[in-house]
């Protein structure tokens, strides 16, 4: 006798908490953010960068919070980047109008996605190239869909990562493009140096940067020389945008943890020049289980992203030993105060892109009360 599976029914999750609850009553493990941290976090970088001239791009990938871009988008930004076509999907169809993939594509099917969303009535959306290929399936999924697409050039001023190397390879790329009008049109370039986010010293990073410019500078003149312009250069971020603020090269910056912050950024030396952003992301956890030499909490690996170290209690006077799959291990320094079975703790994350991808909702709270619960994008949405 044949079995046939039965249809798989996805169960309805409730959201971790409601608008109006107290914050003490969060179903956990849950991740969440104090809105004051965050609303004056954007204020303040946003702030900097309209004084220095620059457009604020904010970093969609590091949130993946429709409703926390388009409180972005009111505070001043002028629109997002993301590094996936879901996530550009997601993000336009809650209403965000500006909208650069950070990212190449070469697959022909994401690029036909690409092509399609770019027929939306009113986005304005761009995608990074750093080979001839990516340009003819961009030029070609965009006949398809009888659409127009712009593209940014990407170079590589220092990341080794994507993008290209040498001033012919752009000056190459730039004829395809003028090729494929007009389908295709050159916006500008992609100038992303996200290792300078994190080295630690001040001078180490303005160092970096100032070597990025220089490379921009050189590509930028090239191609202008080609007869291309140049209307754009987009890069920079949470880490380093003082210092692409003050270069004079870039005219946009693509601040993602500004919003949320975490541990790795805040290992940081301190830039006398920046905002002194504070925390605003968490994940709050529960007490579970409890012996004089420690206590356990109901989040672990499931809820915190560890590539960037363990996650930190916002008391010193406890320290996280370990995660496992589902527990955080904690244990009293001197003078630490017994923790309660039940008691709701949030721990700082060493590094809040991947944390975020491990939650479903945004929990938005100021003082003691939930203000605001907002859906992430699906996991679905890194492709």
């Amino acid at each position: 006798m044949k079995i046939e599976a039965a249809p798989l029914q996805q169960p309805a999750f409730p959201p971790p908490a409601r608008p109006g609850d107290p914050l003490d009553a969060v179903d956990t493990p849950a991740l969440v953010l104090d809105l004051d941290a965050s609303d004056a976090n954007v204020a303040a970088l946003h702030r900097q960068a309209a004084a220095a001239g620059l457009a604020v791009r904010a970093h969609g990938k590091a949130h993946r919070c429709p409703a926390l871009a388009l409180r972005q988008v009111a505070a001043g930004a002028i629109g997002v980047c993301v590094q996936k076509v879901g996530e550009a999907e997601g993000f336009a169809a809650a209403g965000v109008r500006d909208i650069l993939v950070t990212n190449e594509l070469v697959d022909p099917s994401k690029c036909q996605r690409l092509a399609r969303l770019a027929g939306q009535p009113g986005l304005r959306l761009a995608a990074c190239v750093d080979d001839p290929l990516q340009v003819q399936r961009l030029a070609e999924a965009c006949a398809r869909a009888d659409t127009r697409l712009e593209v940014l050039i990407e170079i590589d001023v220092g990341q080794k990562r994507c993008g290209v190397e040498t001033v012919e390879q752009a000056l190459a790329i730039a004829a395809a493009i003028q090729r494929a009008a007009p389908r295709l049109a050159l916006r500008g370039l992609q100038a992303y140096h996200g290792r300078a986010q994190h080295l630690r010293g001040v001078a180490e990073r303005a160092d970096a940067i100032a070597r990025a410019a220089g490379v921009a500078g050189e590509f930028r003149a090239a191609l202008e020389r080609g007869g291309f312009a140049i209307r754009e250069i987009s890069g920079g971020g949470t880490g380093s945008f003082p210092n692409e603020a003050g270069a004079g090269i870039w005219t946009e910056i693509q601040a993602g943890s500004y919003a949320l912050m975490d541990l790795d950024y805040r290992a940081n030396a301190a830039d006398p020049a920046a905002p002194q952003l504070r925390q605003a992301l968490g994940v709050m956890t529960a007490v579970i289980s409890r012996r004089a030499s420690h206590a356990v909490l109901d989040g672990g690996l499931k809820s915190f992203a560890v590539d960037s170290g363990l996650p930190a209690m916002r008391d010193p006077r406890w320290r996280v030993v370990s995660l496992s799959d589902e527990h955080t291990v904690v244990e009293p320094l001197a003078g630490a105060q017994p923790l309660e079975l039940g008691q709701r703790l949030i721990l700082d994350p060493g590094h809040c892109d991947p944390t975020v991808n491990l939650h479903d909702w945004i929990v938005g709270y100021r003082g003691d009360r939930v203000e605001a619960v907002w859906p992430i994008l699906p996991r679905s949405a890194s492709r």
